[in-house]
Order: C-alpha cells, then structure tokens, then sequence
C-alpha cells in the first residue's frame, strides 16, 4: 500500500503546517493530541489512532492505518473497550473517506463480516450507523 510509506515521519511532517505549543492551561486531550502529532507513524499504538482519529486529526494518513489493523482484528480492543477503534472509524463523515473509496469498501467488508454478537456489542457502546 504506497500511502503506507510514510510511516518514519510525524503528523506534523505531514500534515502541516506544524502545530504550535498547546495553549495553557488546557485539558489533558488537547496535551496528549499535541504531543502524537510529534510521534512517527509507525510508532503509533491503537490506542494512539483511536485517540487521534476521534478527534479527527491527520485522518488522511491515519485512516488507513486504523483500517489496516481492523482487518485483522475488528473488535480490537485499543484502549477503551473491544471495538473501540472499529468505532472512532466509523464515526468520521462520509466526506473523510472522498480520498479512500476502495479503503472505504475494505472497511465495509470488515463491517459486514461482524457477527451478530459483534455487532450487538458495537451497538452497546455507540451507533453503527450507516455501516451496519
């Protein structure tokens, strides 16, 4: 996959321009979504993605990387609760995935290869959507 390629580089190498210092004071989120965009993609945990995706930050380089985990493991369990991943992915607007229509459909087989107990386990914690 070529927009794997990237993954020695930060976000804010990418996904510029750099962001500056997060403003003080400020919540515990804002501090930790600043200090992972300084860390290599490669580096990043599920749990780093999951964070990072939910708020919609760099989704262009890291949204393939979430979708790369969730076809080996959908109900990855990356921080919170199995699944959690899955979720933050499903989340993000249909205008996120303009770049990605065949990562879109990679994701849709994921979706729809859940078992009914995945799914009623998706649904416990947030809404499916217009992927289920």
């Amino acid at each position: 996959m070529t927009r794997l390629l990237h993954l020695d580089r930060t976000l804010d190498e990418l996904d510029g321009p750099p962001w500056p210092p997060p403003p003080s004071p400020t919540t515990g989120l804002v501090t930790k979504v600043h200090a992972l965009r300084h860390k290599r993609l490669g580096a990043l945990t599920p749990a780093d993605l999951r964070t990072l995706i939910g708020q919609a930050v760099g989704l262009p380089y890291l949204l393939p990387l979430a979708v790369r985990l969730l076809r080996e493991d959908p109900m990855l369990d990356a921080y919170f609760y199995p699944g959690d991943l899955l979720l933050a992915v499903l989340g993000r607007p249909e205008s996120a995935w303009a770049l990605f229509p065949d990562l879109r459909e990679e994701l849709a087989a994921v979706v729809a290869g859940l078992s009914e107990e995945e799914r009623a386990e998706l649904r416990a914690y947030g809404p499916v959507g217009r992927w289920s």
